[in-house]
């Protein structure tokens, strides 16, 4: 690898664990760092309160974040290089669409289907299961087309038009829903990373790694499709397979992350960007762990100001990635390209 790669990696790596102390220790509860470590390391805390708030709030919390940062990261380098496509992210497919509306009937159902719904599933479990199959049944119709289309562009069409088939539904459910059921739903979409216990991470954690696991089978058919799906197929690409396999890694990805905190926006389209613009590459093998580490860093600090660091208030996380990193990837872009205004 080259020098100037390990030393990019070097520093990133140790400002993703800097911002993971950083964000345990802040909160509506100022915690020093050293407390932090002698709490993770099983040592004296001066008070017991704050090795209850680390380990059962803060740690999962932060662990919640670096998952959903690089998975939304990679997601959506998966969705541009199969598309060809910078504006591509990870919802492309009309995954987070599907997830919402699935919560979307649980929530709002009971104006329309009496309640059933919302008394049988109206819980952290039940919302979580409705995002999972709304995204499962939407990805299934997505890969049921995949299989029958050639043309790559086409499955992203199809899948925007399966985002506003499902947008169209949740408008139709909103209509009918009441004030309350509204705020409960617009509360979902705001996303949340502090919501998840042990058990919840653990599950959330192995389809994280199968997920990733998908991804990194990827790299050598990511990289041979930026050449273009003709010249792929003359160097003995399986186009379908490849393509089946990304889709995949993708929905398992950002699927899940959208079922267990809802959908977080801005993450999975300028993650990869920021990571080409500082390493300077289109190699896969470099951008895969690179956008990891980015994604991760990024959502801690998104995670760390949203949080209002002693104050009482914390801030929706959809809000803070939208307004702290669209500025900075407008810059960064306008900074390479020489647009000085």
């Amino acid at each position: 690898m080259n020098k100037t790669y390990t030393y990019s990696f070097l520093a990133l790596a140790l400002t993703l664990v800097l911002c993971f102390f950083v964000n345990i220790s802040l909160g509506s509860v100022s915690i020093p760092l050293k407390a932090v470590f002698n709490s993770l390391l099983n040592s004296n805390v001066e008070q017991q309160s704050w090795q209850h708030i680390i380990l059962n709030y803060r740690l999962p919390k932060a662990i919640t974040a670096i998952i959903v940062g690089s998975g939304l990261g990679i997601s959506g380098l998966l969705m541009q290089t199969l598309f060809r496509n910078p504006l591509a992210g990870p919802f492309v497919l009309g995954i987070s669409s599907g997830a919402s509306l699935g919560v979307a009937l649980v929530i709002l159902g009971s104006g329309v289907f009496g309640g059933v719904l919302a008394s049988l599933f109206v819980s952290k479990w039940g919302i979580v299961i409705a995002a999972s199959l709304g995204s499962f049944l939407v990805l299934l119709a997505v890969l049921m087309f995949s299989i029958r289309v050639r043309d790559t562009m086409a499955i992203l069409i199809i899948g925007l038009m399966f985002a506003s088939i499902t947008a169209a539904i949740v408008s139709v459910l909103s209509y009918f829903g009441s004030a309350e059921q509204l705020q409960q739903y617009v509360f979902w979409g705001f996303g949340s990373l502090g919501n998840l216990s042990w058990s919840d991470l653990t599950i959330f954690l192995i389809i994280y790694v199968l997920g990733i696991l998908a991804s990194l089978c990827s790299i050598k058919s990511l990289n041979t499709l930026l050449l273009g799906e003709n010249y792929a197929k003359s160097l003995g690409l399986n186009i379908k397979k490849s393509r089946l396999i990304i889709i995949i890694a993708t929905s398992l990805l950002a699927g899940t992350i959208t079922a267990f905190t809802g959908p977080i926006a801005f993450i999975g389209l300028a993650i990869p960007h920021l990571t080409r613009q500082i390493f300077n590459t289109s190699n896969h093998k470099i951008l895969l762990p690179a956008v990891f580490l980015l994604g991760g860093i990024v959502m801690l600090v998104c995670d760390s100001i949203a949080q209002l660091p002693n104050s009482d208030y914390t801030l929706p996380i959809n809000a803070i990635t939208a307004l702290i990193g669209a500025p900075v990837v407008i810059w960064l872009l306008v900074r390479k390209r020489g647009m000085v205004f």
